[in-house]
This record gives C-alpha cells, structure tokens and sequence, in this order.
C-alpha cells in the first residue's frame, strides 16, 4: 500500500526520513512529498497556493495504483484532506499528526510574509508546549529541513465540496490530545467540531510528544503510523 506523506508547513520531504524505514520494512511504500515553492525565491512563487499543494498530493494518488493512504503532519493535514475531498474513491485511510480534519473554506494560519515569502520563524515562536521535547540537536538537524513558502498558501480557503470524505477512515495522531479532551476542545470549534463528527469512522491515538513527532520520537511515531495503516 502506497503511504503518501505530506510535510507541514516549511519542511520538505526529508522530514519523514526518520520513519521511512520503518515504513518500508512493514511492507508498506512510503512516498515522502515536497510541497511547490518550499524554499524558492518569492518571484516563482506568488501565485502558488493551497490549490496548487492539494492539486501535488492528487497527482500522487493518480499516480498509484494500488490503495492509497494519505499522512499529513501540521498544516499537511488541511492539505491531504483536501487531497481525499478530490480522490475519496481512491483513499484507504487518512492520517493526522498533530493536527484535526480543517473545516470548508477555512485557511490553516496567519504568519508574516517577509518579502514576499513566509520564512520559517525559528523555534523560539512556537509555544513550549509543541517544542518542549525537541532538544538543541533535534532542532539543529530539523532547521536544515525547512524552506521558506508561498505567502498565499497558510491563508488559502480550502474548497471541501464531496462528502464522501466522511466515509474514509480517519485516525488522529495527537502529540498531547487524548480522545476525551481532544473532542473537548473541538466542540468550542463550531465548524471543526461539524467536520469530525461527520467522519463515520475515526480514532485518536496519544502520542505523549510535542508538535514534530518525527523529530523528537521517530520510533513511536512510526509504530502509529504503522498502527494506523494496516487498521
């Protein structure tokens, strides 16, 4: 089974590499993704936006041709939901790390375009609760994985127009979340909370991490990851 994997925002492709092996060893095929634009100069990427990295992960599935299960991490997950939205046929499951199923016509954040891109902003923004178990060697070696992006593609609505969707399983990789308070939360979400409670069959698994799984626990990330896909 094809594992198409999709960064959050600002890495690229080399960010799974912590989990590839374990992917591939459980007899699976993984197919790490960079997303267009990611560390181009701001002349070439003006007009790419969330459609654009959407449009990438679908031109992965058609690509296959055996099932597919989609794996976004972050900001990924708005981009491989949109992904299931245009191919539901052709999805086996969808994984989320660190992140939930976005709502219709909703972006994934606001951050500061610096001329022209969206540079990375150190990890010193981040909150401490995402970065509490990265040490200084797990964000030395993950800052050489990231890229600046496209400005447009954060604030991007995200057109979500076959309900299909919700027939796909769903598992939710959470770093912190357990079920119980994961629901929580999105119940104060008004659309997010409509979003997950459409998907017929969905299941939430606690990681016990921070925000980059693959970087602070590779092992226990793959073994979720493995969990997941073979459900």
């Amino acid at each position: 089974m094809d594992a198409i994997l999709v960064p959050g925002i600002w890495l690229d492709e080399r960010s799974w590499d912590p989990v590839v092996p374990a992917l591939q060893e459980a007899g699976l095929a993984p197919r790490p993704l960079t997303m267009p634009g990611t560390g181009r100069p701001a002349e070439e990427v003006a007009d790419i936006g969330i459609d654009d990295w959407v449009a990438t992960v679908v031109a992965a599935i058609d690509a296959s041709d055996q099932p597919v299960v989609l794996v976004g991490h972050s900001g990924g997950g708005n981009v491989v939901w949109g992904a299931a939205d245009r191919r539901p046929e052709r999805i086996a499951r969808v994984v989320f790390v660190d992140t939930v199923p976005p709502a219709p016509e909703r972006g994934i954040s606001d951050f500061a375009v610096v001329d022209g891109l969206i540079p990375f902003p150190g990890w010193d923004f981040f909150p401490e609760e995402d970065v509490y178990d990265l040490t200084p060697e797990h964000r030395a070696a993950a800052s050489g994985l990231v890229g600046s992006i496209p400005p447009r593609v954060p604030t991007d609505p995200l057109a979500l127009t076959d309900e299909r969707r919700h027939r796909i399983p769903v598992t939710l990789l959470m770093g912190s979340l357990d079920e119980e308070t994961l629901e929580g939360m999105l119940a104060e979400w008004g659309a997010y909370a409509d979003e997950y409670t459409a998907i017929d069959d969905r299941t939430v698994v606690k990681l016990g991490t921070a925000h980059w799984p693959q970087f602070s626990a590779p092992e226990r990330l793959s073994a979720a990851l493995v969990a997941a896909i073979r459900a």
